[in-house]
């Protein structure tokens, strides 16, 4: 009997929950790096106002720079990963493409066989064609 392909939704749901979480991971460190920024903007101005040493600032940029490079590879990593699951669920995707049916009198079958072998015919007859105008 001919059956339709029927998608695994827990799996479906477990890379979606896999993309979601490596999303909220980099917007998490996104506003990390922003807290960082903002609290050595803060520092600048504490150092124009006169409320703390010029050596205290020196002294804070090294660890700023450092933080700032960690939380860039962390995010950087994590876009990788992003990148990477929204592949499986490309992959996931194009696995549901639907199978093709023929009906008829005599009851439903399945017409991915004859065109199969249709486009094979079709890809050779076309190779045989366009290597034959390249040689003239």
């Amino acid at each position: 009997m001919a059956s339709e392909k029927a998608m695994n939704q827990s799996n479906f749901g477990n890379i979606a929950k896999e993309l979601t979480a490596y999303a909220e991971i980099v917007r998490t460190r996104q506003d990390q790096k922003q807290v960082v920024i903002d609290d050595f903007v803060n520092e600048c101005k504490r150092y124009r106002a006169g409320k703390i040493a010029k050596k205290s600032l020196i002294s804070s940029i090294p660890r700023v720079r450092k933080e700032l490079q960690r939380l860039n590879e962390e995010i950087r990593k994590n876009i990788r990963n992003l990148n990477q699951t929204a592949e499986k669920v490309k992959r996931f995707a194009s696995k549901q493409t639907p199978k093709n049916f023929r009906v008829s009198l005599t009851g439903i079958s399945s017409a991915t066989t004859t065109k199969k072998k249709h486009r094979a015919h079709n890809r050779a007859a076309k190779k045989k064609s366009s290597s034959h105008k390249k040689k003239k």
